[in-house]
């Protein structure tokens, strides 16, 4: 298989130093992207106070935003291989911004979480998009690889760095604050990407698949809602029922369409590579863990230990700063030995966080909590650039964008569903005990921290599973599919249904 890119895809084969200018421009993006996932986790609090918002209001200034993210990525991606990704990747950038300022100024909670789910839009138009840029960029299959493990530590640390970040913009400014960091951020990154990223398209756009893109809408929204929404409508009123219905009709229709049409939304065959099908569930279950994690030990901090939201992002450094070390190591290790050994460090040490913290109290230590937030973000630092490397190893340059844009909406599903799952999981415990929050609150959290105990264990399996010689070889197989051959289009993608493995 050929790694060389057509000159449609790569204009003017652009030298080291201005590949690397490109790779800068590209991890721009993803950091305020990636931030922005984490970096209102520290206001909420005050947010809640400002807005009167409640525990589910809270949830919803999340999952509003990871949802359409992970909603419409893989579109936006198809659409820009189609009419030129670096006309979109702006467009993005412009949307985002705005979306930031909007969010700022915004009067009441409804209008907040209207206005985060505009940001998503903006930001669903960045990160697909700039993969595809990189690996049309970096045609050196090496080179490519160690450009990807950036790419991935960068969302490791962009995320890290939201809690501490946040803390010190919302005790300084108010929680506006955490919105407007992105404007000049932004803006920088539109410029800049005018004037030294060159335009690209595919040498054959992917047809979209609108069926697809509203199944996999009704099946994030309507599951999500009935998570968030079910302890304060009943699991039983008309309301959550008929989102339970609705999101299990799409999660049954959405594998039969995609099987049929063309050029689905996501290849079914992408899931027959095992390093493949790790890597979304891994992305999953990391990043469902860092989203629970972020998102009750946010409100421990502040509302249980009374610390401001610049102690609450102090308190995180450990984590912050552990995964901005880790993340480029990881990159190396991947380049240089493969995803397995931090895979498998990054599941241990989620795990032994998870269980740390299953012991939370009101008084706990310092020497508890430090160790926890240390051992989460050796974690979490570490799992990113596999995450990234697995899902595109292997595929056709052609695919790798594709592949990538779905690791991508994994990491914004796990996200959304860690929020939703792990705070309603804690809601419905605090509810049950009957108690308000505080120390009552403390001791419902050790249901969440379970569940991260459980989803870190998960990712120390598949560490293993997903890195030996047979899964290596199904991935082999998946990729010779996408090979250019006889009866195939341009570009190895699928032609005629004859063609599809069986």
């Amino acid at each position: 298989m050929s790694t060389q890119p057509t000159p449609q895809e790569t204009p003017g084969a652009p030298d080291r130093h201005r590949r690397l200018l490109i790779l800068a421009i590209c991890c721009l993006s993803l950091f305020i992207v990636g931030l922005d996932n984490t970096v209102v986790n520290v206001a909420l609090p005050a947010i809640r106070r400002d807005l009167g918002a409640p525990a589910s209001g809270l949830q919803w200034i999340i999952d509003a935003y990871t949802l359409v993210l992970a909603s419409l990525l893989i579109l936006s991606g198809s659409v820009a291989d189609r009419i030129g990704r670096r006309r979109v990747f702006q467009t993005g950038l412009v949307v985002f911004v705005l979306g930031s300022l909007l969010c700022s100024l915004s009067p009441s909670l409804g209008w907040l979480i209207g206005f985060r789910a505009l940001q998503a839009v903006g930001g669903s138009m960045l990160n697909p998009v700039a993969m595809s840029i990189i690996t049309t960029t970096f045609t050196d299959r090496r080179e490519r690889a160690q450009a990807i493990g950036i790419w991935g530590g960068v969302v490791g640390i962009s995320m890290a760095l939201g809690p501490l970040i946040g803390g010190f913009l919302v005790d300084s400014a108010g929680w506006p604050a955490v919105f407007l960091i992105n404007i000049p951020v932004g803006l920088a990154a539109c410029a800049l990407t005018f004037r030294y990223v060159p335009e690209s398209r595919a040498p054959r756009p992917r047809r979209l698949d609108p069926v697809g893109q509203v199944l996999m809408v009704v099946l994030l929204g309507c599951g999500t809602g009935a998570i968030i929404e079910g302890p304060g409508y009943g699991w039983t009123s008309p309301l959550i029922l008929t989102l339970i219905v609705l999101a299990l009709a799409a999660l049954v229709c959405f594998p039969l369409w995609e099987r049929r049409v063309a050029e689905p939304l996501i290849d079914p065959r992408f899931f027959r590579s095992v390093p493949f099908t790790g890597a979304t569930v891994t992305a999953v279950c990391a990043f469902a863990s860092l989203g629970g994690f972020l998102f009750l030990n946010t409100l421990y901090l502040q509302e249980v230990r009374h610390f401001s939201p610049v102690q609450a992002g102090l308190w995180t450094l450990p984590m912050a700063g552990l995964t901005l070390v880790m993340a480029p190591i990881s990159g190396r290790i991947v380049g240089h030995r493969g995803p397995r050994l931090p895979l498998v460090i990054a599941g241990l040490g989620m795990t032994a966080s998870g269980l740390l913290l299953t012991r939370l109290a009101d008084d706990s230590s310092s020497a508890l909590l430090l160790t926890a937030y240390a051992l989460f973000g050796l974690g979490f630092g570490l799992v990113n650039a596999p995450i990234t490397n697995s899902a595109v190893s292997g595929m056709p340059l052609a695919q790798a964008g594709v592949a990538a844009a779905v690791a991508s909406t994994s990491r914004q599903i796990g996200q959304s569903l860690g929020v939703a799952v792990i705070g309603t999981v804690v809601t419905a415990s605090a509810a049950a005990s009957a108690v308000a929050a505080g120390g009552g609150f403390t001791a419902a959290t050790h249901a969440g921290w379970w569940i991260v105990t459980g989803l870190g264990l998960t990712v120390l399996v598949l560490g293993f599973l997903t890195t030996t010689p047979w899964a290596t070889a199904t991935a082999a197989r998946v990729a010779a599919c996408f090979d250019p051959g006889p009866g195939s289009g341009p570009g190895g993608v699928r032609g005629a249904p004859a063609e599809r493995l069986r």
